[in-house]
């Protein structure tokens, strides 16, 4: 162990030895969240926490910056945004619109605003080494008022259990789209913060009305130029790849990445939220036709992965752990706060003019209120910016991250089964290894039974899904190509492709 640590003390990031600790940091990470996973430890949890045992304070493995660490959060969270916007159907999310996008908007603010308060409150009991304002706890609280989008995906689709009342696209919507809100209320309230502590600010009521107006004009410029820019980035996508011939499949893939990180940078550019652009991107893209759409989404699955791993190694490294001590009290009670008061109070009010839910499923909305890297991301803008008391935020997120990812993560699947909403795990459909293009129709696999044979046992004489055809049949380790001469048995599975009920309707 003290050879190790001496190992990586003497280590510094460079180009000489960043592909040997990049290498050890992820090797060790994937073989840790394979032991954990079968104790249902959510995976970036331990990704978060082999950084912080390479880190400082751990093996010794030095990393403080703050502008690199953001650097690498943005790239990751730009990807894992355009990709779970791309895996968001529509039609899945349709139901549940109205309820999502309040909880991704109004939701947030109503969080910042109670659990902000909250803090204000506790600090005049158990007072921070940095005096701080009622201003700066609406910040610390607007940095974790968002649900983290990467947690709950990673969850939600490792665990592959059903959700009763649209609940899963209900979540997944929400986490995919509050990351935005949150992002403009820190800029703003840094902005603000900034402001009014310049000592030669004046501070008189038309003031303090300018910087309200200011941060009203920022607020919704950067959803309004994020909007629109990405519905435009993403019709733009579809529109190329589908018109554009590359010589090479994997080319696509990559191209679309690019037009991801330039809709983010771009929009980011023009003073608009770039995180909420990628993601309607995202969504835009994932809902359209697209040429070599399976490649894409392997691939983009990939990326989200390697984004994710880096993203939380990355932060894990930049904490050190000895300084959450001082703040361990007061950030456990926040915490506390968070999760089973701020959070429910929220989702009851913002869900109140809707009927979409039921009781438990509005606990159990409440209950996943995950936090993750998002967080931990957006608290080193005010220590980039140089917010007084910044160093304290970022501390009291990251404890709170651990602990909602602890209580919270490692609880999801037992919740919903104390409130009987899971459903059994859909069986995925056999396709033999045989994979087509989305836009050539869809394969369905079907078991044969002894009341199928009734009519006769060849391809001619059984009943199939209405325009459907049979390309190859399983018997055994026995793959069979059909024909009308081949005899049926029970027990044989049929590999069929379907139409798209689209080509069908125009026919």
């Amino acid at each position: 162990m003290r050879s190790c640590r001496f190992l990586f003390i003497m280590l510094s990031f460079n180009t000489e030895n960043l592909l040997f600790i990049g290498s050890v940091l992820i090797f060790a990470s994937i073989m840790i969240s394979k032991a954990g996973y079968r104790y249902g430890v959510p995976a970036l949890l331990l990704f978060l926490i082999v950084g912080m045992i390479f880190g400082s304070d751990g093996l010794g493995l030095v990393f403080n910056n703050y502008h690199q660490a953001q650097f690498v959060g943005a790239a990751a969270l730009c990807v894992i945004l355009f990709s779970g916007g791309m895996e968001t159907q529509f039609s899945a999310v349709k139901p549940v619109l109205r309820e999502g996008i309040m909880l991704s908007t109004i939701g947030v603010i109503l969080t910042a605003v109670f659990t902000g308060l909250f803090i204000y409150l506790l600090t005049l009991f158990l007072p921070l080494s940095t005096p701080t304002t009622l201003l700066t706890c609406l910040l610390l609280a607007a940095v974790m008022s968002s649900t983290d989008s990467a947690t709950v995906f990673s969850i939600l689709r490792s665990n592959r259990m059903g959700l009763k009342e649209h609940l899963q696209p209900a979540l997944e919507l929400e986490s995919g789209s509050n990351d935005p809100m949150a992002y403009v209320l820190t800029v703003v309230l840094i902005q603000c913060v900034q402001t009014l502590s310049d000592p030669g600010a004046a501070h008189e009521g038309i003031h303090v009305w300018r910087i309200a107006g200011n941060a009203m004009l920022s607020f919704f410029l950067q959803l309004g130029i994020g909007t629109v820019l990405g519905l435009a980035f993403g019709y733009f996508a579809v529109w190329f790849l589908n018109r554009i011939h590359l010589h090479s499949t994997s080319l696509y893939a990559i191209l679309l990445l690019s037009i991801g990180f330039f809709t983010l940078s771009v929009t980011t550019l023009l003073k608009g939220n770039g995180f909420l652009a990628v993601y309607l991107a995202g969504i835009f893209i994932g809902n359209k036709p697209l040429a070599n759409k399976r490649e894409i989404f392997k691939f983009m699955d990939s990326m989200t992965w390697i984004m994710q791993i880096g993203m939380f190694l990355t932060l894990g490294l930049l904490v050190n752990p000895r300084d959450m001590l001082s703040i361990a009290p007061l950030a456990l009670l926040v915490g506390v706060f968070l999760i089973l008061v701020a959070r429910p109070l929220t989702v009851f009010i913002t869900l109140l003019p809707f009927r979409q839910f039921s009781l438990k499923a509005r606990i159990f909305i409440s209950w996943v209120g995950l936090k993750g890297a998002a967080p931990i991301l957006f608290a080193t803008y005010p220590v980039i910016a140089d917010v007084p008391g910044s160093e304290q935020i970022f501390n009291i997120v990251f404890f709170i991250t651990i602990l909602s990812m602890l209580v919270q993560g490692m609880s999801i699947p037992t919740v919903a089964r104390w409130l009987r909403l899971d459903l059994p795990e859909e069986e995925q459909t056999e396709t033999f290894g045989i994979e087509i293009p989305e836009e050539a129709g869809k394969l369905l696999n079907a078991r044969l039974t002894e009341a199928d044979l009734e009519a006769g046992n060849t391809l001619k004489e059984i009943l199939l899904p209405e325009g459907s055809r049979v390309v190859m049949i399983q018997r055994g380790k026995e793959l069979i190509v059909p024909d009308g001469s081949v005899e049926l048995r029970p027990g044989d599975d049929l590999l069929m492709i379907r139409k798209n009920q689209l080509d069908e309707d125009e026919e």
